[in-house]
């Protein structure tokens, strides 16, 4: 299994070599499709993460002291931006998730392409998967 540094190492260097926008969000939209199916029975209120302009399930599982993540959403681009999280975040430890900076954010420029509402949702998501995380950690 890749550090979460790695992960987020792989994602910044697929997208350095992207020219535009466009690209960059055909590539999240790939990252999207990617996701394995998210359980029909995990799409609760409980799971949805609030304050996302699109409808986005995040939900956790603890399997060996690790934090494994299904997650889906109702648009393309959004479910983009989640499967990067669960790329990232997905078969770590509650601790390591924890203790993780997302520099790959800025660097791959999300910050500037997205709406103030999209960049919103994000921030939520991120938020939401740290809660899990802390919420599971040994500390």
């Amino acid at each position: 299994m890749k550090s979460i540094q790695e992960a987020q190492a792989e994602i910044i260097e697929e997208f350095a070599g992207l020219s535009d926008w466009e690209e960059r969000f055909q590539v999240l939209i790939e990252l999207g499709e990617s996701l394995p199916k998210y359980p029909d029975e995990k799409k609760k209120d409980e799971f949805l993460v609030p304050g996302c302009q699109s409808r986005v399930w995040i939900a956790p599982e603890m399997k060996e002291g690790q934090l494994f993540f299904f997650a889906d959403s109702d648009t393309s681009l959004t479910k983009g931006l989640i499967a990067i999280l669960v790329k990232v975040f997905s078969g770590h430890t509650p601790d390591e998730i924890s203790q993780s900076s997302l520099e790959f954010i800025e660097t791959i420029g999300l910050q500037k392409f997205l709406s103030i509402s999209r960049r919103n949702g994000l921030h939520n998501m991120i938020q939401i998967l740290m809660d899990y995380a802390k919420n599971n950690s040994n500390n």
